[in-house]
């Protein structure tokens, strides 16, 4: 608390950050004085300036704050690792189309595991999540040829490099076609599905190479760009790896300007609980699965069997 209001440089916006009233912070921070002796800030109008107390206490703060965090972390690694037990999986998923199939995989692999997934924002929430022990496996999708956040304690394995498809209604001049450029769809409404990582920017760049400035990149989840998309209100940046829904077409984007690679991540303390041969196999296979049930997508490797 003392930390944010230093850094915030006001009580109001302390507590919006630590999402607490602004009441209830005056009075944490009235406690905090009474406890130490003394005020840690002066507080009025123009906001909240720490005392020269307040500086003793910011500087134990600052070194007490990241060896709290270790702490945390290494408490939460050995808890969650100390029945030992492998067969309880934790499986973390996040921007891969293939997590689900890989997923499958696993129960038919190791049909005495107990496999549960968790659905974080991004790929480096995946990796703290990995580090600190609160999931065994992650599988985890990133722009072009972007490697997952580093981390001492966690391996990554590369599974697949896949093109990202475009999704048009079908009815649409293009929908047909084996192939479609960029620049033949300059002039529609453009959505990301999902949105991750640096997807909008690289597919910016690649608009402008291809001769154009998009208009304004939607997001939107698999159902509500599919509903989108049908009616021909816009299209859709999706992965092939999946048959398509009635009413609309994925078709490729000629030349594969934007691609998405799917990696597979564990902590390397795990490897004497796992199998990670098994594992590794089994996001291979999640990823053959995934080709299998779009045949747009299997054409598209035989025409380029160079990418993936």
């Amino acid at each position: 608390m003392v930390v944010a209001v230093a850094e915030s440089g006001s009580v109001t916006k302390a507590a919006a950050v630590l999402g607490i009233a602004q009441p209830a912070l005056t009075a944490q921070l009235n406690r905090i004085d009474r406890a130490l002796g003394g005020s840690v800030f002066v507080r009025d109008r123009n906001g909240a300036r720490s005392t020269e107390l307040g500086d003793l206490v910011l500087r134990h703060a600052r070194v007490l704050l990241p060896a709290m965090a270790t702490l945390t972390d290494d408490v939460q690694r050995l808890v969650n690792s100390a029945d030992g037990d492998p067969g309880a999986l934790r499986v973390g998923v996040s921007g891969s189309g293939i997590g689900g199939l890989f997923v499958n995989r696993l129960h038919s692999a190791l049909p005495g595991a107990e496999v549960t997934t968790v659905l974080p924002r991004r790929g480096d929430d995946l990796s703290g999540a990995l580090a600190c022990g609160t999931i065994e496996l992650a599988v985890t999708g990133m722009c072009s040829d972007s490697p997952p956040p580093a981390s001492e304690s966690v391996t990554w394995t590369r599974v697949s490099t896949d093109p990202l498809f475009v999704l048009l209604h079908e009815g649409h001049e293009y929908a047909d076609k084996p192939e479609v450029t960029l620049a033949e769809l300059a002039e529609e409404q453009w959505l990301s599905v999902p949105d991750h990582s640096c997807l909008e920017s690289c597919f910016v760049s690649a608009c402008v190479r291809a001769g154009f400035a998009p208009s304004a990149v939607g997001e939107a989840d698999w159902t509500t760009a599919v509903d989108q998309v049908r009616t021909g209100r816009a299209v859709a940046l999706v992965e092939p790896g999946q048959p398509d829904p009635p009413g609309v077409r994925s078709v490729p984007l000629t030349d594969a300007p934007l691609r998405r690679t799917h990696y597979l991540g564990w902590r390397r303390d795990v490897r004497g609980l796992l199998d990670t041969e098994l594992i590794e196999d089994a996001a291979f296979r999640a990823h053959r699965d995934a080709v299998a049930r779009s045949p747009q997508y299997g054409l598209w490797l035989e025409r380029h069997p160079n990418i993936g």
